[in-house]
């Protein structure tokens, strides 16, 4: 017999409120009390949750066969469906993870080289020296384009379809509008100016114009030919010959889109956020960069081992995703020894776990050296989950972040137009800036 889950002691509604508007305040208040795992009642949709933030519990709950990952109790379930790779499980999403591995690693990134750069270099080729641009949106255009192309191969139609999903994110900017993906009776469609409504009409503009794609690529006789996503998703068959259904395609489509995307594009401005709040840190960078020339090879430039301890440490101080997918328990087991009853939810803190003084020390203090110093394990750094559910595109994440920061740095000369420290905040299922990193455009760098 194990210990009695320590349970917050704050009222369900009070829990729920302080999760939504500032989920910061919530997890730091509660690790101070807590400083292993607690849990929490009024924070999900699906039921009371385990947050697990000590490492060995973590390891339990991401390795374990006793707990199976659900997309049912995930915050973005409303936008992304039900058939996307987060939403499946079991043999499903086991089949599904290995059909899409090799289109983000290997030979298949190497695609993207040139795009990410090039990409990077127009989005800033187009500011004036003395222009004030929001570092968030400079970074959604880079990383919004790499996904497009990625996915659709598109050309001038990626405008339109970049516009529409900006705008169905954008609803859940403000903290207060979470709320209706987390309570059922809050999504009532009260016409097209509720949140709920603007959402449910967006997302039908979004599924016509992704249902449209997928109808004129099924319709092309050369789609096998095609090397973006959705042309070999809608070749692919299961071990018994099947094809993803239309469901199917459409729930991946938006889960690409969205995850593939957003998730990059605000850890990217939180490290165009570091390097210029930090003076040494962009120092060292030009340092490291330097002997590799104004065009270096971007195969050297993703193994310096600064950039990439840069990437790591801007990954780990604020993770744009704040919990991994949940866990369901199949069975009564421990965790930590504390008692674990069947069909409990379970979620590792990725943001406490990266906030431990045990594992990081001076935690609140971003520091890339750390991660020159040790290694840590899967289970101390997680910001891209871990066990069978491992984000399938956080080599491409970090690919894409070393080649845009290292782009942008040879390139440009910027810094912050508001140099006060800049603090995260709820948007949407993510952790992103609060002032979206405002930034002066100087000019290009001189040789």
């Amino acid at each position: 017999m194990g210990k009695t889950l320590p349970k917050l002691k704050q009222h369900p509604i009070q829990q729920g409120f302080t999760w939504i508007t500032d989920p910061i305040k919530f997890m730091d208040t509660a690790a101070k009390e807590y400083p292993d795992l607690f849990l929490a009642n009024g924070v999900g949709e699906g039921g009371p949750i385990v947050f697990v933030h000590n490492p060995e519990g973590v390891k339990q709950i991401l390795t374990g066969n006793s707990y199976v990952a659900t997309g049912k109790a995930h915050i973005l379930r409303p936008i992304l469906g039900d058939n996307s790779i987060l939403g499946i499980e079991g043999k499903k999403h086991k089949d599904r993870r290995k059909l899409y591995l090799p289109l983000f690693h290997g030979e298949r990134m190497k695609a993207y080289t040139q795009l990410i750069c090039d990409l990077t270099r127009e989005v800033f080729d187009k500011f004036t020296p003395g222009q004030t641009f929001s570092g968030r949106v400079a970074c959604t255009d880079i990383s919004m384009q790499v996904i497009l192309e990625a996915i659709y191969g598109l050309d001038n139609r990626s405008k339109k379809l970049r516009n529409l999903v900006a705008e169905i994110v954008g609803i859940f900017d403000y903290p207060l509008n979470v709320a209706i993906l987390l309570i059922d009776w809050l999504q009532q469609d009260l016409g097209p100016w509720s949140p709920w409504g603007r959402f449910l009409r967006l997302r039908e503009v979004v599924d016509q114009a992704i249902y449209q794609e997928i109808d004129e690529r099924k319709a092309n006789p050369d789609v096998s030919s095609r090397k973006d996503i959705l042309s070999l998703l809608i070749c692919s068959k299961d071990e018994e010959g099947n094809s993803l259904t239309l469901p199917e395609l459409r729930d991946e489509m938006m889960g690409l889109t969205i995850g593939g995307h957003e998730s990059t594009a605000i850890s990217l401005t939180w490290a165009f956020y570091w390097i210029h709040y930090l003076p040494e840190v962009k120092r060292k960078l030009l340092e490291e960069l330097a002997p590799l020339g104004e065009s270096p090879d971007p195969e050297e430039i993703i193994k310096l081992p600064y950039l990439s301890a840069v990437v790591k440490e801007s990954l780990r101080i604020y993770p744009v995703g704040m919990l991994t997918l949940p866990r369901v328990a199949q069975e009564k087991t421990e965790v930590l020894g504390y008692d674990i009853e069947p069909g409990q939810i379970v979620a590792a803190s990725i943001y406490l776990t990266h906030q431990r003084e045990d594992v990081y020390p001076d935690a609140k203090k971003f520091r890339p050296e750390r991660f020159l110093e040790r290694e840590f394990s899967p289970h101390e750094f997680i910001t891209f989950g871990g066990g069978q559910r491992a984000c399938i595109g956080q080599a491409m994440a970090q690919f894409e972040m070393k080649l845009a920061i290292a782009t942008m740095l040879i390139n440009y000369e910027l810094e912050l137009a508001d140099k006060r420290p800049e603090s995260p905040q709820r948007r949407g299922a993510r952790l992103a800036p609060s002032r979206a990193v405002e930034m002066v455009f100087k000019g290009k760098r001189k040789s």
